[in-house]
């Protein structure tokens, strides 16, 4: 099957694509026909370890000493199942599915393997798989970390970075439930913000939040620079900071911070969960989220992908187009028009 791989770590060139050897379902395993994956902030760090200070020896373990653990970058997929293990119960071949791969990666090649009791969800029919696939690794991330905060109507949250795949995924999904969110992004990121449910905007070049004496419920930084020592002071006491983004230091002081500000300091998503993604698929079919796709390469230029995630710039996902289906799609959340779109797809 054809493959993007990575065998040593560094730039975008480092990517390229070749064929390797085809994948077999184990007993609980499902093998993916991928159709649409993407190029994460995750993938970045990997090929690049790009890592957060303090934390290169535990990504190391993950990730490989020397050399890449696992050739083959993307968290996501979309697509269609292809064959099932023995074991398998409640999926079938020809099942359209979204699939959270996260550390075992494997997205970006013709077919992935997915454990059944893993994060892995049926699509809805309405949602082109691109469309899925640009939801899956923030929708699924932020879903995770509300789910540790009490984040409902009325809630003031903060999204520091709020126009990426995960920070406008926390944007939707907190506007969802009635929150009102103050976006931090670029200025030329105010009109997409706002357009995803936030009520208040704030241009990081010119303003901080920190000091204008302004204080929220729930405090999320997908960047990571703003921990609690810079954001204490604009928390208010019963709070909660989700550090999406941290380093060492800010890993290792999570609760005692927490204990000397009266809040929760939220490090890590957990386990990801069908559940939320299944939760992430549901607010895209009745129109609560929608896809944020800023740019789509066929899966021949995943190095100009790289290259383009590498710039920080990208508002939402970046989808890798690895193949389509004969399918006709209706109008969805998604605002898409229906069409009918094929192409070959060999292993």
């Amino acid at each position: 099957m054809k493959a993007a791989v990575y065998r040593r770590f560094g730039g975008p060139d480092v990517v390229h694509v070749e064929h390797i050897a085809d994948l077999e379902p184990k007993a609980d395993e499902l093998l993916i026909r991928v159709h649409a994956s993407t190029v994460s902030a995750a993938d970045h760090r990997s090929r690049s370890r790009d890592i957060p200070a303090g934390l290169a020896i535990p990504s190391a373990l993950v990730l490989g000493f020397f050399r890449p653990r696992r050739p083959v970058l993307g968290m996501d997929a979309a697509g269609i199942v292809e064959k099932t293990g023995d074991d398998i119960q409640g999926f079938a071949p020809g099942d359209e599915v979204a699939v959270m791969l996260g550390s075992r990666f494997g997205g970006h090649a013709e077919y992935a393997l997915v454990k059944a009791t893993d994060a892995v969800v049926h699509k809805p029919r309405g949602l082109r798989f691109n469309a899925a696939a640009s939801l899956i690794f923030g929708g699924i991330t932020a879903q995770a970390y509300l789910n540790q905060a009490t984040v409902q109507a009325d809630t003031s949250i903060l999204v520091n970075g709020a126009s990426g795949a995960v920070g406008s995924a926390f944007v939707q999904i907190a506007s969802a439930v009635g929150a009102h969110v103050t976006a931090v992004c670029s200025r030329s990121n105010h009109a997409l913000v706002t357009d995803l449910g936030a009520q208040r905007t704030i241009d990081y070049r010119t303003h901080d939040f920190t000091e204008d004496g302004t204080t929220y419920d729930v405090i999320v930084d997908c960047v990571g620079n703003a921990p609690v020592a810079r954001v204490a002071d604009s928390v208010r006491r019963g709070g909660a900071v989700l550090l999406v983004a941290a380093d060492l230091r800010s890993l290792i002081h999570a609760k005692r911070d927490a204990r000397r500000h009266g809040i929760s300091v939220i490090t890590g998503p957990g386990p990801y969960r069908a559940a939320d993604l299944q939760h992430v698929m549901y607010l895209a079919e009745v129109g609560d989220i929608r896809p944020v796709i800023d740019r789509t390469y066929p899966l021949d230029d995943i190095a100009q992908a790289h290259r383009y995630v590498d710039t920080g710039r990208k508002r939402g996902s970046v989808v890798i187009q690895v193949a389509q289906a004969i399918q006709t799609i209706p109008p969805s959340a998604t605002g898409e028009s229906a069409t009918t779109a094929a192409v070959s797809n060999r292993r």
